[in-house]
This record gives C-alpha cells, structure tokens and sequence, in this order.
C-alpha cells in the first residue's frame, strides 16, 4: 500500500494579535511568538475517549460515525448570539429590531416570532431528511460534519429547524444559533459559527389580497418544472413570492448598510428552494455575497402540514455581517474573551457605529510541520481537528505546501 506524506505550515499568534496590515509570507497577521507544542503519538482528535458523549445533559453513544472532538464540543453552549453587547449579538438584535418594527401582525404583534435558544444537537433526519436533502448528497459527509453517531449530530444549519417550526402552526418566525461545520484554519473560517433562518409562509388570501382582480388567482397548478418555478406553483404566485422576499431583503441590508445600497442577485441552487439566489451587495466598493434566499420547496411546506400555502426562507451569517459592518478581520475575534475586543462594542444602544480597533502587531511564529499518513480514510478537516484541539485559536493559519505518495 502507498504511503502518503504531507507538509504543512502552521502559522500561531497569540490571542491579542489582530491587526491585518502586516503580512508574512502572505499570512496577514501581528501575532506575538509562541512557543510550539510537541504532540503525543497516540493522540487521538476525533472524539472523546469514553463510549459516549454527554452534552446538555443528554447522553449519546458513540459508534463508527462519531467524530466530534473535545475543543468542539467545549463551543456548545456558548450561545454568543444571546451575550449582550457581543458583536453577534448586536447584529442579532438589529435584525429583530428590523422585522419587528416592519412587520405587524393582524393584532398588532410583531409577524415574525425569534427562536435563539433551540438545542444545536439535532438529528440526521432534521439536519438533512427534513430538507429533502438526498442520502449521497455531499453534504452530508463526515469529512464535512459533527455527528455525535449515526443518528444525531450538532446541526450544520438553522435550517434544520425549519420543518418543526412549520409543523408547529408557524407562518412567519427567525430562527438563530449556533452552527458546526468542519473547515479549513485561515480567518474567515471556523468550524463554529452563527446563522439566522428567515421563513415566511402566505395563504392565497394573504399573497393576493393586494392584487387588483385577484380573487381569480391560485397559488398551486399541475404544471412543469422550470428553472423559474416548482412544477405545482402559478407562475403569479411565484413572481408575488419571489418579489416580497427580495424586497424585505433589501429594506433589511439597506436599514444595516445604509440607504442606496448596490444589491445584485445570483440565481444558485439549494435543495430546499427553487428559486434560489445569493444576495450581493456593493460595501465599499466591493461585491460580497452576504446571504441564501430562495421559494421554499412545496414538499417541505406539505410535509410539514401547510399543504395550502407558499413562502419564502433564507440564511444569513451572522460573523459574515459583523465582519463587513466592524471591520473585524478575524472570524476567531469573535471567541475572545479579551476586554479589550468586548468593550469596543458597548454602547448606549444597538446602532451605534463601531469600527473594531486592532489590539497587537507582533509577527507570528511559523512551524513547519511533516507528517506519514497511514490511513487511507484520512481528510484534511481530521488534521484541521486535531490542530485545534492542540493550539486553540493560537493557529491562525494551516497551509498544504506539499505532499507525496510512496510507490511501494
């Protein structure tokens, strides 16, 4: 069996060091030197020792698809969404502020209802069946994934939630939390971050009540598939759909970017709306993809038990926004404990213009690292795991320089 060899450069700083101006062989950074760290040959990064995980006060044994680490595991329950004053949490409550002074009910109470303590650990099913995602989709792979076993996970996305809440009787509701995903070391990636699902559902009277001559109009028809609407949607009601959700969208970047904002739309594919665009604005000069959208798919609305109305989803990031509105540089930023970062985000309320000041401008500590791979079941995210359950967020930045297969 060929022997595959690896060399990695693996970038540390230290916790203050956060400012993106200076730059080392291309790994921007100001981080003080660290020492390095030997690392036992037995260690294993992929999940705790013993034959089950306690989490939440809830027990899961573990089998052959457990591969959540430590490190990751010590993130659950942090909820930096729900810290006051946490930058995550500012952009949290001003989207709320948004949809709840927008959007008014029949009785006067705010039409979207929030849900920001909803458990991250969540099953197969919600995470991916739910969302009609297919069984060899790629998305689920363990490379890409926590799962806890075979059966539960810790949830890639909010919009495992989607199905409950539809079921619940819900029509129009934000979802916020926590999500895990496994991913690269640099400083826009984290395999912990935070995510918002929007959901709004409409009955016919609801969609139409505005149209002049609408009463004719229906919101279902036995038709075909095309790249502009589901097979069972009226092309009117698909157009009216589409229309609500890119107008809230654009009030909701323009009431946190500013009036005049550039918005473009890129059509996309997800397999739990169609249509499906990511949203772009023009910040500064640059076009960033700040969001997913789309017209829910009928069959996750039917199976949910709202066989007779239409809606809309979306997902945003919520360290995405903190980043572009804070100028923060460092998606790890968001972990620090250090009050120099938290306390440039107090303020007298949720508005206030912030702009992140850097804390340090030490260069970093590079390690040069080579390394036999035995096993052919290895993926990169399984080295990604076992440097952060090492060093923490002192790693800034993980490189593949090189690799090499043995002939014998």
């Amino acid at each position: 069996m060929a022997m595959l060899w690896k060399f990695m450069r693996v970038a540390k700083y230290s916790k203050t060091a956060l400012s993106p101006k200076v730059k080392v062989r291309g790994i921007p950074t100001h981080s003080r030197h660290s020492s390095s760290k030997s690392v036992p040959s037995d260690f294993a990064a992929s999940a705790p020792s013993s034959n089950t995980v306690e989490l939440l006060g809830k027990s899961y044994p573990q089998d052959d698809y457990s591969n959540v680490t430590e490190k990751i595991l010590s993130k659950v329950g942090k909820n930096l969404h729900n810290r006051k004053h946490h930058p995550l949490w500012l952009i949290k409550e001003q989207v709320k502020d948004h949809f709840y002074k927008h959007y008014i009910g029949r009785r006067g109470t705010p039409l979207f209802s929030v849900y920001d303590g909803l458990s991250p650990v969540v099953t197969v099913q919600q995470n991916f069946d739910s969302l009609l995602i297919p069984p060899n989709h790629v998305s689920r792979r363990k490379e890409d994934n926590y799962y806890l076993n075979r059966d539960h996970m810790l949830r890639a996305h909010t919009s495992a939630h989607q199905w409950d809440l539809i079921r619940s009787g819900l029509d129009a509701f934000l979802a916020v939390g926590d999500v895990y995903r496994r991913d690269t070391i640099d400083n826009t990636h984290y395999p912990v971050f935070h995510q918002m699902e929007g959901v709004r559902l409409f009955s016919c009277h609801e969609l139409f009540s505005n149209v002049e001559d609408g009463e004719g109009l229906q919101l279902f028809e036995q038709g075909h598939r095309t790249a502009h609407k589901q097979e069972c949607h009226t092309m009117e009601a698909v157009r009216l759909v589409e229309f609500n959700l890119k107008q809230v969208l654009t009030k909701l970047m323009a009431h946190l970017f500013g009036e005049g904002l550039q918005v473009r739309w890129v059509d996309c594919c997800f397999p739990f709306t169609h249509p499906s665009f990511e949203m772009e604005i023009n910040f500064q000069g640059e076009w960033m993809e700040v969001l997913g959208c789309g017209v829910m798919e009928q069959q996750l609305v039917n199976s949910a038990g709202a066989q007779d109305k239409i809606g809309w989803a979306f997902g945003l990031g919520l360290e995405r926004l903190a980043m572009i509105l804070y100028d923060i540089p460092d998606i790890r930023l968001f972990w620090s404990e250090d009050e120099r970062f938290l306390k440039q985000f107090i303020g007298p309320h949720i508005w206030q213009k912030i702009k992140f000041q850097p804390l340090s401008r030490y260069p970093p500590l590079i390690n040069d690292i080579s390394f036999w791979l035995p096993s052919e079941t290895y993926c990169q995210n399984d080295f990604y795991d076992l440097v952060r359950t090492v060093g923490g967020d002192l790693i800034e930045k993980v490189v593949l320089l090189d690799e090499f297969a043995h002939p014998k």
